[in-house]
């Protein structure tokens, strides 16, 4: 039978300071084991797993392109649709990187991070808008008012007036985005990259609920945001931020997020990387991707193959790695919960 007493007298003997001296010794090893890289990745990091490919059969691109006022816009309806996400790319960009090659989209990139966000939005039944601004960057003028026409225009052609109006823009794409929302009425927004327009506009108590996402390591941007969201708040807006932080390359990570580069060449790529030390000993950039000499290593490898379509698919995978300036599907999951919490 157990005993109460016996068992209080054994640890009261010298037992309990050997078991004392046992922990900190414990604490102090793991201390000196993962305290030295201050580095940490974000609660995103985890999603770092999921492939490319790694989305239900039913989810699929069939899009369609269409030519209006003067700029070309594709879009794709899911069944049973429940909001309509407008997608803003950002400069340098087109409305065909959010979608896959294919005969409706021959034209089609479909760049990695956001061919992930229309999948993601596609998976949550969100009928997925995207057009291209007219010039390399949005401007805030005229085109406010073609794009303004084109959205009510394809709304009301495709019978969703009554569902819920979101966007999403990156970097030149949030700026516009922070400004369309005067003229339309989104349910939600969410600003990535960019800190919008908000010393430009004055905004009221209805400007919808705005989400943040945003690279702490642009400190100058991370500061707007803060100052943004304080103003926001006093007028009853609601509004929230995600920080994303900088994460490690391994050797399967370009074959897990970009369609068509296999795991031979990405395991190559990453011990170049490694090689010619643009990566650390823990797999973290030391630089930017736009910074790093990576595509110069490249071509002087006898050893790499990479299809030259590929290039810009790496490129941004290497940016989003270091965690600057880059669009992100990562932190999908919070973005379209903050959209679909702010629907009625």
């Amino acid at each position: 039978m157990f005993k109460r007493g016996s068992r209080s007298k054994a640890w009261s003997g010298p037992r309990l300071p050997v078991l004392i001296m046992f922990l900190v010794l414990i604490l102090i090893v793991s201390v000196l084991l993962f305290g030295k890289d201050s580095k940490k990745p974000d609660s995103s990091f985890g999603l770092l797993k999921q492939k490319w490919n790694s989305f239900e059969p039913s989810v699929q691109f069939h899009p369609t392109v269409e030519l209006r006022n003067g700029t070309d816009m594709i879009w794709q309806i899911p069944d049973s649709p429940k909001a309509v996400l407008l997608l803003a790319h950002g400069c340098n960009g087109r409305a065909v990187n959010f979608w896959d090659r294919s005969p409706n989209c021959p034209k089609c990139i479909g760049l990695p991070e956001e061919r992930l966000l229309v999948l993601h939005a596609l998976a949550r039944r969100f009928a997925v808008l995207t057009i291209s601004s007219i010039g390399r960057c949005w401007t805030m003028g005229e085109e406010r008012l073609i794009v303004k026409d084109i959205i009510r225009w394809w709304v009301e052609t495709h019978n969703l007036e009554k569902l819920p109006l979101v966007a999403l823009g990156a970097s030149s794409g949030g700026y516009f985005v922070s400004a369309l929302a005067m003229d339309l009425r989104f349910s939600s927004i969410t600003l990535m990259i960019a800190e919008g327009m908000f010393d430009q506009m004055d905004i009221a108590e209805d400007y919808p609920p705005t989400l943040f996402v945003h690279m702490p390591k642009d400190s100058y941007r991370q500061q707007k945001i803060g100052e943004y969201m304080e103003v926001m708040r006093n007028k009853g807006i609601d509004v929230a931020e995600i920080e994303c932080m900088e994460f490690p390359l391994s050797q399967n990570f370009l074959a897990d997020r970009i369609p068509g580069l296999d795991q031979a060449i990405s395991a190559k790529l990453f011990d170049l990387l490694r090689e010619k030390g643009f990566i650390d000993e823990n797999g973290y950039m030391r630089s930017d991707g736009r910074a790093t000499r990576w595509k110069a290593a490249l071509r002087e490898s006898k050893a790499i193959f990479l299809d030259k379509n590929l290039v810009h698919h790496v490129q941004e995978e290497l940016n989003l790695a270091f965690a600057y300036h880059e669009m992100t599907s990562l932190q999908s999951e919070q973005i379209f919960k903050w959209f679909e919490t702010h629907m009625n």
